[in-house]
């Protein structure tokens, strides 16, 4: 009777005993089960088997056990332990072939998002044994955060994918730092759970159409169904709220014209549009960016379509400013406020 080599290999991500039937099989019906330090003797062990804890050379165990015609089980530890499986796969192609079979056994996979919690462990290890990574704290790592972001967004303006994957690393790492950093807060303490908890929470509530009754016909119908849960969430008093100041200027700009889109304030009540800063005029110049404030002002949105043009016009503003000693900026942060400020009369006046 030719004896079996059998060596369970299973993810460190799943639970130990979350096993396939096969490996259950496997383990039942061997003659002896052997590891070295797999977190699944525990849960074997449980289920009433015997598991050997192997000192010394466990190729030469389970070659002892099979050439006496035994059916032997290896758990692999965490680390896959890649010596005992190069001397499993040269046993395999050695002349003359053993007696005995060998077989690579896959006990469990790693599901979509597994790696993650590698990210987790790996990142605990750091917080408690880096000296670099025990000092900072979330003002520390605030540049980092925004350095990764800009960079993100870089990788997928210039459509590199393979640059785009490491960028996002380098976000998800902020996240799972700060993370980890908040578990250490005495008085409100976090983990990366709840981070993930809340934010799946936050997307099942946000979209009814997926997982209520609610109908959505499209991608419009979702944005104002998003929008109307929101509120209803944030209770906030000005459509402006929520909206970080931070921003750059554009952004800042953009994000808050876009809010007050939304408010459907009566047409007295709407906020007025800024007169053009003195001197911005056709005369001032003939050609450059005090023609580019007339334009924006005097010729119809839709007739503004030429992106490049755009571009190229705000980029002429900047090199006014530049030319003149402003902060382009701040100077445009400073309208947005003023804007604002506006924009909050107007609710008030509603």
């Amino acid at each position: 009777m030719s004896g079996r080599i059998a060596l369970l290999v299973t993810s460190p991500r799943v639970a130990p005993g979350l096993l396939t039937r096969a490996a259950w099989s496997a383990l039942e019906t061997a003659s002896s089960i052997g590891t070295s330090g797999s977190p699944q003797a525990s849960a074997v062990t449980g289920a009433g088997l015997t598991v050997t804890d192997v000192i010394g050379d466990p190729w030469n165990w389970l070659t002892t056990s099979a050439n006496a015609g035994s059916a032997v089980v290896w758990l692999v530890a965490d680390d896959g332990e890649p010596a005992l499986l190069r001397q499993a796969a040269e046993a395999l192609s050695a002349e003359p072939r053993p007696t005995y079979e060998v077989e690579i056994l896959y006990g469990s996979y790693d599901v979509p998002g597994a790696r993650l919690i590698d990210l987790v462990r790996v990142m605990d290890r750091l917080r408690s044994n880096c000296p670099w990574d025990q000092e900072q704290t979330h003002a520390s790592l605030a540049k980092y955060l925004l350095e990764e972001t800009y960079e993100t967004l870089e990788a997928i303006e210039t459509g590199d994918y393979t640059h785009l994957s490491e960028e996002l690393g380098d976000l998800l790492l902020q996240v799972a730092f700060h993370s980890r950093i908040a578990e250490e807060d005495p008085d409100d303490p976090f983990s990366i759970d709840d981070v993930a908890g809340g934010i799946v929470e936050k997307l099942i509530r946000r979209h009814p159409h997926v997982f209520a009754d609610t109908h959505a016909a499209d991608a419009a119908a979702v944005e104002a169904n998003w929008e109307s849960i929101k509120a209803a969430e944030k209770q906030r008093t000005s459509a402006l709220e929520g909206i970080p100041l931070a921003l750059p200027a554009l952004s800042l700009a953009d994000k808050v014209l876009s809010r007050a889109a939304k408010l459907d304030l009566p047409a007295d009540a709407q906020p007025p549009v800024l007169p053009p800063a003195a001197g911005d005029t056709p005369q001032t110049r003939s050609s450059g960016p005090s023609d580019a404030a007339s334009r924006a002002s005097s010729v119809p949105s839709d007739q503004v379509a030429d992106a490049d043009r755009l571009g190229e016009d705000l980029l002429n503003l900047v090199r006014l400013a530049r030319e003149s000693g402003i902060d382009a900026e701040q100077a445009l942060r400073d309208a947005v406020r003023r804007l604002a400020d506006q924009i909050r009369a107007a609710e008030l006046g509603r």
